[in-house]
């Protein structure tokens, strides 16, 4: 399907008509951009949002800690843009949304906008790719620390530096990932089946081809995979299990990706496997109760809740809604 949206440039070239000269000076005059956000940015990361929003000349509302889906649906009435972060745009938000022009998620994943439904609604999906990869990388090292320190008990443990590491998906995190695990002087290893050798080789990382060879050579895996029909419990036993002993899986993508009870079944006969992650299984007291010691999760998903990363995210959002009316610039849409 295809998109068809009015751009403030588009008064310029037909001004043949005064009519629909007036009509889009209008349209560009009271274009409105709603930021729901049920968890919100920070003070200084709306500011921003507003500096770039109102700069264009448009008008910027908030919907903030709203409590019942009424809400949004309310707030969305009149927007022409939305700004969200983990917040869900279904088909009942479009239906609502009748002036909705562009919907941005800030931040890489976006499995929380109803893809197909916003294209039927001829509405355009954004994410903000690389605006939060540092926080997330920084963090999936710092689960690493936790784990070969054994949770920080007291008792002995090993040093990241001669280990292996494996990078599943060689995106925006996962290079972030290398560049610092290379500081620690680790030894970097990648899979994506999307991203060619050279890219891998051009950050000093050694490719490999498949995902059964990544996690066999590997003492550590680190997750970088979006949840899609693919990749959905991809993370299995018969994967998980080729890690040599004392494998470490570092889960800092999504939930959705791991098949709980089989990773469950495998870590039961495996004792020295160990599961970090920042995003809290469905069986999460399961975990806590199995492998006290081997296993630790976040109580919400932080990879994303820094400062810097909250501001970059945002202010980019911003940016994006600007550049798509003004310039129609679809750079980093995600639906079709």
């Amino acid at each position: 399907m295809g998109f068809s949206f009015i751009l403030p440039t588009d008064r310029h070239r037909r001004t043949t008509s005064t009519g629909k000269t007036i009509q889009l000076t209008t349209l560009l005059e009271t274009m409105k951009v709603l930021v729901a956000t049920e968890k919100p940015f920070a003070k200084v990361a709306v500011d921003g949002i507003r500096e770039v929003i109102e700069g264009a000349g448009y008008e910027l509302a908030l919907l903030e800690k709203y409590t019942d889906k009424q809400q949004l649906l309310d707030a969305v009435a009149d927007a022409n843009a939305l700004i969200i972060r983990s917040d869900i745009v279904d088909a009942a938000v479009l239906d609502a949304a009748k002036q909705l022009k562009i919907v941005v998620r800030a931040g890489a994943g976006y499995d929380n906008i109803d893809l197909e439904a916003a294209t039927a609604h001829n509405v355009v999906a954004m994410n903000t790719p690389g605006q939060n990869s540092n926080a997330v990388a920084e963090l999936a090292l710092g689960l690493m620390v936790y784990a070969v320190r054994n949770l920080y008990n007291g008792t002995s443990g090993t040093e990241l530096k001669g280990k292996k590491l494996g990078i599943h998906a060689f995106g925006n995190v996962g290079r972030n990932v290398a560049r610092i695990a290379q500081g620690f002087g680790m030894d970097v290893y990648a899979y994506d089946a999307y991203c060619p050798d050279e890219a891998m080789k051009a950050a000093n990382v050694t490719p490999v081809h498949s995902a059964e060879e990544l996690y066999k050579t590997c003492d550590i895996v680190s997750l970088h995979i979006p949840a899609t029909d693919e990749t959905k419990n991809s993370i299995n036993r018969a994967l998980v299990g080729l890690m040599p002993k004392g494998g470490i899986l570092v889960n800092t993508a999504r939930k959705e990706v791991i098949n709980e009870d089989e990773l469950i079944a495998l870590m039961q006969e495996r004792s020295d496997l160990k599961y970090m992650t920042d995003i809290m299984p469905a069986s999460d007291s399961k975990f806590k109760t199995l492998f006290e010691g081997r296993y630790f999760a976040t109580p919400k998903k932080m990879g994303a809740q820094t400062a810097e990363a909250n501001i970059n995210a945002g202010i980019a959002a911003a940016k994006q809604i600007v550049d798509f009316f003004q310039n129609g610039v679809t750079k980093f849409q995600v639906n079709k």
